[in-house]
């Protein structure tokens, strides 16, 4: 296939993400010192010039020397301005394919679609800012048709080589049919998805509760006020204005109904317009997860790419019977959405363990658990804070006051020591672990735990530690090791010995797992 160059609205794109980074020095130059005569502002002014020139002679130059192509195999991008190089990225390495579709791609019609590999650094990824929506269709088509006929491809391609030019040339129209086809395809596949969750208004305002978005008025009212007072200098003005309002009960009380329903209602509108229109779905080999309003987010993975489950409650979370799951993946999601691997954060308990069995067959969540041994609280009791005594320290050199009392700093210091010692007691009780055949659970946390489970052919390496005190008290803390971006660690400290032995024999018998795959 030929070299394609870039949509032209990339220029567009590239202009505008341009000025964005440079609104901070416009501000400063132009309007915070728009009557300043000092050299080095001008100086400032006329590099800020060169600058932004050789930024929009770069935006176009980069649209007209950076091109792409596709063929039965891999993608080929051709990149740089001054130094040019070609990378290649082979469909079979894509372990994501992340789909943003912002308030910018909705106006024109358009998306930006980015491939992820489980490698690191700048060229771990194929990404296109701006591009048509078939486009899209067709690049996603390329990555899905290779992962699931993998060796048919690669046998079809030998035995075209072998052929001979003849056999090169029927190839062509095999490759052309299969382009026309591909739409008929893609529906066809979409067709077979299973929806195991879409969000609804009561999902909705369930999230607004739980994410506590309406908390996004607090700034708003505190730049309100601040508003009041650069257009009131006089202090006594502004505490006026408002001490006539609070002056009465029933204002008061009108005034606080208000603010809560206008928080309320923030809120809600936050939360549709960050979490509405949340989907996901599957098929026999990748999840589809979609979300968002004003921008759209779509993310898809191999099912077999995904090495581990995360659930995280938070306390407002297990306040409401809710969970988020998310799903932990050799390849990464790009740094501004980190979210799209997590499944809806807002999902009911029962519902999440269902929708992990639906789309995951292979794994198994496992209610039962072991806990730890009283032996292990009272190791934890027992085990040095160097944040009580350094914090202790600090505030009897300082003596703050605190709560109108100049020598109450010693409460501080005791509400400190009760916040840390009731931490390791929460932590003692909501941490669980589980072997169960070639999988391994591992619940852990105080005031928001988390449930990691893993399959043993995923876990790449496992650790078993213990220091002078396990030792005595005849425990051990074991962790698991499994390849993402960035690597995960999860660990659970002070399980008993004979526990941190089979954990051991039980990773051994991996080599029996991954001879079988």
């Amino acid at each position: 296939m030929e070299k394609k160059r870039h949509h032209p609205l990339s220029i567009v794109w590239g202009m505008w993400k341009l000025a964005r980074n440079s609104a901070a020095f416009v501000i400063y130059l132009f309007v915070v010192r728009y009557d300043t005569e000092a050299k080095w502002v001008t100086y400032g002014r006329w590099i800020f010039y060169a600058a932004m020139v050789i930024g929009v002679v770069s935006v176009i130059w980069k649209w007209y020397a950076e091109r792409y192509e596709t063929d039965r195999a891999a993608f080929h991008a051709y990149e740089g301005v001054f130094n040019r190089k070609k990378r290649t990225i082979p469909y079979t390495k894509i372990q994501n394919v992340h789909r943003h579709t912002s308030l910018f791609h909705r106006l024109f019609g358009v998306t930006s679609i980015r491939f992820e590999t489980g490698t690191k650094g700048d060229e771990a990824a194929f990404h296109v800012p701006v591009l048509t929506l078939a486009e899209a269709g067709r690049l996603e088509q390329c990555v899905v048709g290779a992962t699931s006929n993998a060796a048919a491809a690669n046998a079809t391609f030998m035995n075209a080589s072998a052929a001979g030019e003849d056999a090169q040339s029927n190839l062509a129209v095999n490759h052309v049919e299969e382009n026309e086809t591909a739409h008929f395809l893609k529906q066809t596949e979409q067709a077979k998805r299973a929806i195991h969750f879409e969000s609804t208004r009561r999902d909705t305002v369930r999230a607004s509760f739980t994410s506590l978005s309406f908390l996004v008025l607090i700034p708003i009212l505190g730049s309100l006020y601040s508003g009041i007072q650069d257009f009131f200098p006089d202090e006594t003005v502004t505490r006026s204005f408002l001490l006539t309002w609070l002056d009465q009960w029933w204002t008061a009380a009108i005034l606080i109904v208000v603010l809560i329903i206008i928080a309320m209602l923030a809120g809600m509108v936050h939360t549709f317009i960050k979490y509405g229109n949340y989907r996901i779905t599957s098929d026999d080999s990748r999840i589809y997860i979609t979300k968002g309003m004003l921008e759209q987010s779509a993310f898809s993975i191999q099912k077999q790419r995904v090495q581990a489950v995360k659930i995280t409650r938070s306390p407002m979370k297990r306040l409401l019977g809710l969970a988020e799951v998310e799903l932990v993946t050799a390849g990464g999601v790009g740094e501004d959405e980190q979210e799209v691997n997590s499944l809806y954060p807002f999902l009911p308990v029962k519902q999440a363990y269902a929708i992990i069995s639906e789309i995951l067959p292979s794994y198994e969540v496992s209610e039962d658990m072991q806990r730890l041994p009283t032996k292990s609280l009272w190791l934890r009791l027992l085990a040095p804070s160097w944040i009580w005594p350094i914090a202790t320290g600090a505030l009897w050199y300082f003596k703050p006051v605190w709560l109108g009392q100049e020598g109450a700093w010693w409460m501080v210091s005791a509400l400190l020591l009760v916040l840390i010692v009731t931490g390791r007691v929460v932590e003692f009780f909501h941490t669980r672990y589980v072997l169960n055949r070639n999988f391994i659970q591992l619940r852990t946390g105080a005031f928001t735990s988390t449930l990691f489970i893993s399959k043993r052919e995923k876990v790449i390496e496992a650790r078993i530690t213990q220091n002078g005190l396990q030792r005595w008290f005849g425990v051990a803390s074991i962790q698991t090791v499994n390849r993402a971006k960035p690597v995960v660690h999860q660990a659970v400290k002070d399980v008993p010995s004979n526990m941190a032995e089979a954990f051991r024999l039980w990773y051994v018998e991996r080599t029996r797992d991954v001879q079988t795959r």
